[in-house]
């Protein structure tokens, strides 16, 4: 050991007061509404955000529907800014499927979760 540090010298540190681990959705918007809630009380708090991958969003999934609920309470005002959302949900299709044909399900039978109106078709690696 004692030649290890003889060698290279003492490991470097960063402190920080907190630590996410993974930059996908759950963890920026963490990261974010930690730093608006420390600012709100006048409080300075360092945050980082390690993400596993080579870039934040790398282990994201393509495509997706988003409701727009989320990102509103984060910034609301989320479209001035610029965010990738700029496809908004057009139309919902629920099939089922036989072995030969499909099976439109109208949408008034469909659950809420699966009505997709004032959602948006994004690229979570984007939004991310």
């Amino acid at each position: 050991m004692n030649k290890i540090l003889e060698q290279y010298g003492p490991r470097e540190a960063m402190e920080y007061d907190v630590v996410v681990v993974g930059g996908g959705p759950a963890g920026l918007s963490a990261a974010i509404r930690i730093k608006q809630l420390a600012a709100g009380t006048g409080k300075e708090v360092s945050v980082c955000v390690l993400e596993k991958g080579g870039e934040v969003g790398a282990h994201i999934l393509s495509g997706a529907v988003m409701d727009p609920r989320a990102i509103t309470e984060l910034f609301p005002d989320w479209k001035e800014l610029g965010a990738p959302l700029n496809t908004p949900v057009s139309e919902d299709r629920f099939l089922f499927l036989s072995a030969s044909k499909a099976y439109k399900t109208p949408s008034w039978l469909l659950p809420a979760c699966f009505q997709n109106h004032g959602n948006y078709v994004i690229s979570l690696a984007n939004v991310a």
